[in-house]
Parts: C-alpha cells; structure tokens; sequence
C-alpha cells in the first residue's frame, strides 16, 4: 500500500532524469563557447531570448503538437524535420534521435539549431523568436553576465 502512495512521487522525480534547467548567464556561456555569437547575422542576445521563450532555458520541454509531432529540448526543436521520434516522420535533417535534445548536454541540440538557423527563415523559423524578440533591444539578456 505503501509503494502505491510513494509511486506517483518517484515518477515525478524520474521523469527529469537527464534534463536541465539552465540560468541566463550559463546558457549565454554555453552558447557564446559554441560560437552563436555573430553566427549567421544573430546576436548572443537572439540565441538566449530564443530560448527562453521556447523553453525557459529547460531542456527536457517536450511539446506535443496537434500533428502528432513533438518539439524537444532547451531550442524545441521539432520531429516532423529536425530529428527522429517516434512516429518517424521523414526527413531527419539533423541526423539525431528527438530524445537526445533532451539531456542536459546541449552541444547536439546547439548543431541541429545552427543547422535550422542556416535555413532562409534563420531565427524566424521559431514562433517563440518571432513574437518575443524579433526586432527589439534583447541586451538585457545579457545584462549582468560575465562572457
């Protein structure tokens, strides 16, 4: 009866097994070793509003969407193009399983990022960017952090 109560807690603490919620500055650490400053025309600030808007810096964020494909990890980097799931959609244009944008070790998900920014939409082909940071001052992103 015991174990009964105690599951729902244990599923709880699993499910987030590999994931990580990164802070501001790190992430812009992270992305800045990387090298997204200056790629393809966006500045560090783009890459860290990006994903906080997609993600809130959380990269176990899985997004079921209404088409049966899901969006995953800190960029929400979706199925249906970017990476296998598991109703194998085609193609799989960065060549990687949708799971492994789900740890917390973003250098993957960074790739495939890079990869979907080199595209015509660039930063564009994320809503998340498009309506929150898309044409605005975004230094405040960046405000406090030692890069």
């Amino acid at each position: 009866m015991k174990i009964l109560l105690l599951l729902p807690l244990l599923m709880c603490l699993t499910s987030r097994v590999g994931g990580k919620i990164f802070g501001r500055c790190e992430l812009a650490h992270v992305l800045k070793v990387a090298g997204l400053e200056g790629y393809r025309g966006y500045t560090l600030a783009d890459w860290v509003c990006l994903a906080f808007y997609e993600s809130h810096f959380d990269t176990a964020v899985v997004d079921h969407e209404a088409d049966g494909s899901t969006s995953n990890g800190i960029f929400q980097i979706n199925s249906r193009l970017w990476c296998e799931g598991y109703k194998h959609f085609q193609p799989n244009f960065c060549q990687m399983h949708c799971s492994d944008l789900l740890t917390s070790n973003i250098n993957d998900d960074i790739v495939c990022a890079m990869r979907i920014a080199q595209g015509h939409r660039g930063l564009g082909a994320w809503m998340g960017w498009r309506k929150n940071c898309e044409g605005l001052d975004l230094s405040a992103w960046l405000n406090g952090c030692v890069l």
